[in-house]
């Protein structure tokens, strides 16, 4: 039996139908392991001391609505939990960023973290797909907008995004015909201040975006393809895309095995992949989802995956 701390976002605010790091949660009491659970803010370091966290200690009830109960709270080191799950959901922000040299120092302490601090900061979600560019649709990382102009005169159709969104948010689709460039850059480029994603639009999105699951160096069999819906370009769930679950194509697996060896390695113990078509759009190390969607359309188990990953980890 080991004890897991789950760093998250406020379990009051956790849709529990949907939520992966609920899933995760509810297969580690049923093997056994107790659970306590904390917010970012919640980490402190004062000199002198280890890095700890002001915890709470939970049971998973069953309930749909009172879902969990709270047994004891108390300000509690972090290395002295078997291992420490970092679910925050982006932004990426500098809070986030802190809270990653935190959870380091407690890793230096005795603490086993999942996914790995230094990883978390090495691996932008946008960012790091550009180390496995044979894989991507063109893309183009800038902050000059003569360069995103010269990248739709190139490719025609584009698709423009900022660095740090999730869920879909701030994504806009350039045609050929050049409609709201301007404007576009305007608002996510914010006169030179920040930097843009721009990729070749691709087709096949209309198929769905696909969320593979990479589990400790692993590819779950069955991925989620979000296909947007009516005129939407986006086929992220929180933008309105149907989920579907499909079976792995053989695509789809040569080009995950091929980057999962490498993630694994770093630290990254679930790494969600975004493909469309067979071109991989992002590489998500934050808070990966889609757990729940897969299991019930597919029965396969992918919080049971998890924690035998997690297990074995520890081990």
């Amino acid at each position: 039996m080991k004890k897991i701390l789950v760093v998250a976002d406020p379990l009051e605010a956790f849709k529990i139908y949907k939520d992966t790091t609920f899933a995760m949660m509810r297969e580690l009491q049923r093997r056994g392991h107790t659970l306590a659970a904390c917010e970012p803010e919640h980490l402190q370091w004062q000199s002198g001391q280890p890095v700890t966290a002001q915890v709470r200690h939970v049971t998973l009830t069953g309930d749909a609505e009172a879902w969990f109960t709270t047994t004891r709270e108390g300000r509690e080191p972090l290395h002295s939990f078997d291992a420490v799950l970092m679910r925050k959901d982006p932004p990426f922000d500098s809070e986030f960023f802190y809270a990653t040299h935190l959870l380091e120092q407690a890793e230096r302490e005795g603490a086993c973290v999942f996914n790995s601090p230094r990883a978390l900061r090495d691996h932008p979600e946008k960012l790091a797909l550009m180390e496995f560019a044979r894989f991507a649709p063109a893309t183009l990382v800038t902050r000059r907008p003569e360069a995103i102009r010269a990248f739709h005169a190139e490719h025609k159709d584009i698709i423009l995004k900022p660095l740090d969104g999730m869920g879909g948010m701030g994504i806009f689709r350039v045609g050929p015909d050049g409609m709201n460039l301007g404007s576009i850059i305007e608002t996510l480029n914010q006169g030179g201040a920040t930097s843009v994603m721009v990729q070749r639009y691709l087709p096949e999105i209309v198929l769905g975006d696909k969320r593979l699951l990479l589990i400790g160096g692993q590819v779950a069999p069955f991925v989620l393809a979000r296909i947007p819906q009516g005129s939407e370009v986006r086929g992220n769930l929180a933008a309105g895309g149907k989920g579907v679950a499909q079976p792995l194509s053989d695509t789809d697996r040569a080009v995950a095995e091929a980057i999962a060896p490498t993630l694994a390695a770093r630290g990254l113990l679930l790494v969600g992949l975004d493909m469309i078509g067979d071109k991989v759009t992002e590489i998500n190390v934050t808070s990966p989802t889609c757990f729940q969607e897969i299991q019930q359309q597919t029965g396969f188990d992918v919080p049971a995956m998890f924690v035998d990953a997690l297990e074995a980890a520890l081990a």
